[in-house]
């Protein structure tokens, strides 16, 4: 049987053009999520949060899969929220300031019993440091914009500022939290190649 794949099943959530932004509603979802603050490319934290998220979702995953009742699934890519207590710093690149949420999607199946499950396990076979840190939360992003951005994340700005003009220019302001879905392993891709959807919730003016 072939695996549900979500971003197949969801796939106007998880494909953009790196030309041409769109908009599209985002139905409420079950994720994995760890909060953390402090530059990502220098933070022991954030790549703690990772190994937690995807130790968790891969163990789950794998006791899900030996219930008849669950199909078998692709781990949705890694994702993250992010902001700062002044947004000026957060525009200005000054990332010892960010604050960040990063999560991965989870089924519906997936429920508070699985998730206590789950952290049992790992935590009896390997020490997660940021295991404790971890929470199932239901996410509702509602109106979002959306672009494709290709290439280093240190070269995202441009891509941004031409979502926030298309914003703009449809009759939007915006509303929550930046948001960035990872499709690419950057362990295994060369920074040119990396494509990120960056998202953005959105309001009416």
């Amino acid at each position: 049987m072939e695996k549900l794949d979500f971003k197949k099943e969801y796939k106007d959530l998880y494909t953009a053009s790196a030309s041409k932004p769109k908009i599209i509603k985002i139905p409420p979802f079950n994720y994995l999520m760890v909060d953390g603050r402090g530059d990502p490319n220098h933070s022991a934290a954030f790549q703690q949060a990772i190994e937690a998220l995807y130790s968790v979702s891969y163990t789950a995953k794998f006791m899900l899969k030996e219930a008849p009742e669950t199909p078998d699934y692709v781990v949705p890519p890694l994702e993250g929220l992010w902001w700062a207590e002044d947004m000026a710093s957060f525009e200005k690149q000054l990332k010892d300031q960010w604050q960040w949420t990063l999560m991965i999607m989870q089924p519906k199946w997936f429920n508070k019993k699985v998730f206590t499950d789950t952290l049992k396990k790992v935590e009896s076979k390997k020490e997660v440091v940021a295991l404790e840190q971890l929470r199932l939360e239901k996410f509702s992003e509602g109106t979002a914009a959306q672009i494709m951005h290709l290439g280093p994340y240190t070269q995202e700005k441009p891509t941004i500022d031409r979502l926030f003009v298309f914003i703009d220019e449809n009759g939007y302001k915006l509303g929550g939290r930046h948001h960035e879905i990872y499709l690419s392993d950057p362990r295994r891709c060369k920074p040119e190649r990396l494509k990120t959807i960056i998202r953005h919730p959105i309001n009416k003016k």
